[in-house]
């Protein structure tokens, strides 16, 4: 929010007159061949799950890109979702952490933390602030448009906003982001659906979105086979129907409406038995749920399981399931695929980018628990069903979500963005030094 009243003069942004990148001769510009483009990444924290895991690929892969200087920014790792600071805390210079950004609202640390990174992003002058995750997204653009920063860039994991809040709370996300992208300089998304979403809100311009899918290492999800012997450990029989879920035991993801349709499932066919890979804060109130419907035989909870440890247990299912209401294109969805496993998705956000219904699995309306009974009894009796919708979806992933392309498109983007600033609502070219924003 801008004042009336003059407030303290801010420093002037830096001229770079050596550094190409920012040579211009009217609206041409001179391609990088001497210094380094300078690249923050912010996210709120680094616990196991899609959006970090992106985060941390992206950040690992663009270090290893001639002519740019990467680091990230996170703030403190807790809770019983897992860590992967493990991934970036060995890279010498990679990682600061930033314990004033927490993750739920909170006036006082949310205040601290722009504060904060304004003053690092003044101290480091990075050519490029490319944010993550919702809060970490308006606070740190934020604090780039105080600081000056040139290129503004937010990845859209996941919708901020939306049906999934309640009134009060949707309407005060998407008035910040509102805000925050009116500085802006450009968007990624992990699916087109995120865009569709962002636009019909108002926020930017189509010019301003790029999709860029989250890349994985693909190669042990292609390489992933049914092991017996792990199926025996966590006490599967050869021949159970293995319905897979990988996801955090949280609110929104889906479990309640898989377990829901658990019982009717075991009464119609006995083999039918439930892996649910991951952790949260809600798996004691799963594991009593399972209980009470007299389906825990049929429930195995592995755990938080390690990234890398991941394409085994999918090697495992003969179907995984994604049934959450808020996502923005889930990982567990084309690393399935990845290991040619159907799968069955609820049709929310950029799960239809992927699951393509009856091609790759079965697309559900969000909250059809009968469909979903249906569609699992179906591959349940169909092996070669199982085989076609899996081999068809391998197809489909196994060139669009390496993490090599990621890291190529994001190295990209930030070349042709290079030098050019923010942009103003009505589209032009705006320096976004000029205007500094106050709160």
């Amino acid at each position: 929010m801008r004042s009336a009243r003059a407030g303290p003069k801010r420093p002037t942004p830096r001229a770079r007159p050596a550094n190409p990148l920012h040579a211009r001769s009217g609206r041409a510009r001179v391609p990088a061949i001497a210094s380094r483009m300078r690249v923050i990444h912010l996210i709120t924290r680094l616990i196991v799950g899609g959006a970090q895991e992106n985060t941390v690929a992206s950040v690992l892969g663009l270090r290893r890109k001639p002519g740019l200087e990467v680091t990230l920014v996170a703030g403190l790792t807790t809770g019983p979702e897992g860590s992967l600071e493990s991934l970036v805390a060995s890279e010498s210079g990679l990682l600061t952490r930033l314990p004033a950004l927490v993750r739920p609202v909170h006036p006082w640390l949310d205040w601290r933390a722009v504060r904060e990174l304004t003053a690092l992003f003044r101290k480091r002058r990075p050519d490029i602030v490319h944010t993550h995750s919702g809060k970490a997204g308006i606070l740190g653009r934020l604090a780039a448009r105080r600081a000056g920063v040139p290129t503004i860039i937010h990845t859209i994991h996941g919708p901020s906003f939306g049906p999934f809040q309640g009134p009060l709370a949707n309407w005060a996300f998407c008035s910040a982001e509102r805000y925050a992208g009116r500085f802006t300089t450009h968007f990624v998304v992990v699916a087109n659906a995120m865009a569709d979403q962002y636009l019909a809100a108002g926020i930017g311009r189509p010019s301003q979105y790029t999709r860029i899918l989250s890349g994985f290492d693909l190669e042990p999800y292609l390489a992933a086979k049914p092991d017996p012997a792990w199926r025996a450990r966590l006490g599967l029989a050869p021949d159970d129907i293995v319905v897979g879920k990988v996801a955090r035991l949280f609110k929104l993801k889906g479990h309640d409406d898989l377990i829901a349709a658990a019982p009717d499932l075991v009464q119609t066919c006995r083999r039918f038995k439930f892996l649910l890979v991951g952790d949260g804060l809600w798996r004691p109130t799963f594991e009593d749920r399972v209980r009470r419907l007299g389906v825990a035989d049929h429930f195995v909870f592995a755990g938080l399981v390690p990234p890398a440890e991941v394409p085994r247990y999918i090697g495992i299912m003969d179907v995984l399931v994604h049934l959450s209401r808020r996502e923005g294109l889930p990982r567990a969805l084309p690393q399935a695929l990845a290991a040619g496993k159907p799968v069955i998705a609820f049709d929310c956000d950029g799960a239809r980018e992927v699951c393509l219904d009856r091609e790759t699995g079965f697309l559900l309306a969000p909250g059809d628990r009968v469909g979903l009974r249906d569609r699992l009894l179906l591959l349940a009796r169909d092996a070669a069903l199982r085989g076609r919708l899996g081999g068809r979806g391998q197809a489909l992933v196994r060139d669009a979500f390496s993490v090599d392309r990621m890291v190529d498109q994001l190295h990209d983007l930030y070349t042709r963005l290079a030098g050019t600033p923010g942009f103003d609502r009505a589209g032009e070219h705006q320096a976004a030094s000029r205007h500094p924003a106050r709160l």
